[in-house]
């Protein structure tokens, strides 16, 4: 295919999809996010919004300083201050992209920015000139477009060709547009634009009405050249357009939509795994592309079809997005040396003492279950990679439980280095053990979320808990795996208030959109 058909993927996770509430990600989190996007050849990485917090700052300057073939990219509104926060923390870049924006719709001007139309368009002008004068690569996003007025919208992205903007935006904010009328938008700015041959046309969109990806796709019709998505679909309210739809649909029907991408979709699995455990936000079972019945069949007809010929109900191999037929290749008797090279075949590289640590909550999976699978060591392994760090750490627990109560819980928490134990008692087993952290650790936070869900079948299966803590605002999700229920029910509540206590040192300015 010719250049112009190339496609180019940026991807917003780390920076749109740590808006979801309770997706909160600290340095060590966002760069092993950022690592596996470049291994997926991801074209251009958002790593944050570098005024929006000491933490963002740091990511963006820490992400620009490993990564070497993707763009690292860091949002900015159109004030210099945000400029200027943006291009010190890309000063490592080998690549680098500032990505200024400022809303156009009539609503947001007159609302939000409280701001007349020439205003906003002399704001963008300084905007895009000032970030020039720190990169080449500048990217202009007019926040709300899909609700402005045409031909102001025209004007701002002639205007922010001419001062230099390489790439335009144009957001579907608010999830508001649908597929027909997003096309005829971006044919409009294609035809009334008379610099638009001078840079790329990118488009942002919301997932309000599930139009997401319809909406992205149909802008490629029109001459849009970048999609901005993220991992899972993460993002603000309903989240954003899916980097893995996109990528799959583009991949699976070329002959309706021939256009390409870069994107290694054989990490898309672990991508995935990996963004649902740091944030802890489980994937739906039936999401497409990465849902745990993407590709499962149970329907008798359905299971007949596919015994005869795969293609009769799968339009892609599994191979093509990364996920393998699970082996019970592993067991109790296995090795610390086999052990490593299973983790490697995963994709996982680890220090010795997480090694060590794994391994040992490996052998005790092991001694419990009866098979081992690979989803077993998924789990345990991305368990033991987020308590890396922790001011907190689960140590023990004791549960007793029944019909008759009270419930109780004796529980060992190691808390800066001290390990301190509690007997609580509770309406149940989990209470019980949420009252004693609680006693060892005392907070604030109420419990909005608790979620369990086995990671594979049968009753020994590891369960995974998913914990939603909420504190004057913020919001966190917290993940713990283990075989007891229980375990993994102190493990990510502890993780939670982990995520908690790094939040609160965050604080995002007013306007986080584009």
């Amino acid at each position: 295919m010719s250049k112009q058909d190339q496609v180019i993927i940026f991807d917003t996770t780390m920076r749109d999809g740590e808006q979801s509430p309770g997706a909160s990600m600290n340095l060590e989190e966002k760069l092993r996010i950022a690592e596996i996007l470049e291994a997926m050849r991801v074209d251009v990485i958002e790593a944050g919004f570098a005024i929006a917090s000491e933490g963002d700052f740091e990511a963006i300057n820490e992400v620009s300083k490993i990564i070497r073939e993707s763009t690292i990219c860091s949002l900015s509104r159109s004030g210099r201050e945000d400029i200027e926060r943006s291009a010190e923390a890309l000063k490592p870049a080998e690549r680098k992209r500032i990505h200024t924006f400022i809303a156009v719709s009539p609503i947001h001007m007159e609302h939000k920015l409280l701001m007349k139309p020439e205003d906003v368009h002399a704001a963008v002008i300084d905007s895009v000139t000032h970030a020039r004068n720190f990169c080449d690569d500048v990217e202009w996003s007019g926040e709300d477009a899909t609700r402005a007025d045409r031909d102001f919208l025209f004007k701002c992205i002639e205007s922010a060709i001419k001062a230099g903007a390489t790439t335009v935006n144009i957001p579907d904010t608010v999830g508001y547009t649908v597929p027909a009328e997003y096309r005829d938008l971006i044919t409009d700015i294609m035809n009334s634009v008379p610099n638009i041959d001078k840079a790329r046309v990118s488009v942002h969109c919301h997932n309000d009405l599930g139009l997401a990806v319809a909406n992205s796709l149909a802008a490629l019709d029109a001459g849009a050249r970048q999609i901005e998505c993220t991992i899972n679909g993460l993002g603000e309210r309903a989240g954003n357009c899916s980097l893995e739809e996109i990528v799959m649909a583009l991949k699976t029907r070329s002959d309706a939509m021939p256009y390409t991408t870069g994107v290694d979709t054989t990490q898309i699995m672990k991508a995935s795994r990996m963004v649902s455990t740091v944030t802890g936000f489980a994937v739906q079972p039936n999401k497409a592309i990465v849902g745990a019945n993407a590709f499962a069949h149970e329907a008798g007809i359905h299971q007949d079809g596919m015994l005869k010929n795969k293609s009769t109900y799968e339009i892609m191999l599994p191979e093509d997005v990364g996920l393998v037929e699970s082996k019970l290749v592993m067991g109790k008797h296995s090795g610390r040396h086999a052990f490593r090279e299973k983790l490697k075949e995963m994709g996982y590289e680890m220090g010795q003492n997480a090694l060590n640590d794994a391994f040992r909550r490996f052998k005790a999976v092991a001694d419990q279950k009866k098979d081992v699978f690979d989803e077993d060591i998924i789990a345990l392994v991305d368990d033991e990679i987020l308590r890396e760090h922790e001011r907190v750490q689960f140590v023990s627990l004791r549960v007793v439980a029944g019909s008759e109560g009270p419930q109780q819980a004796s529980l060992k928490l190691d808390i800066d280095g001290e390990v301190k134990q509690a007997e609580a008692t509770g309406n149940g087993p989990v209470d019980a053990i949420f009252n004693g952290i609680r006693e060892l650790f005392p907070h604030d936070a109420t419990l909005q979320l608790y979620q369990v869900h086995a990671v594979t079948h049968g009753t020994d299966a590891q369960a995974e808990v998913t914990v939603r803590l909420e504190e004057d605002g913020k919001t966190v999700n917290g993940q713990g795996a283990d075989p007891d229920t229980m375990v993994a029910s102190a493990r990510a509540y502890v993780h939670a208030l982990n995520k908690l206590m790094t939040k609160r040192e965050k604080t995002a300015p007013a306007a986080l959109s584009a």
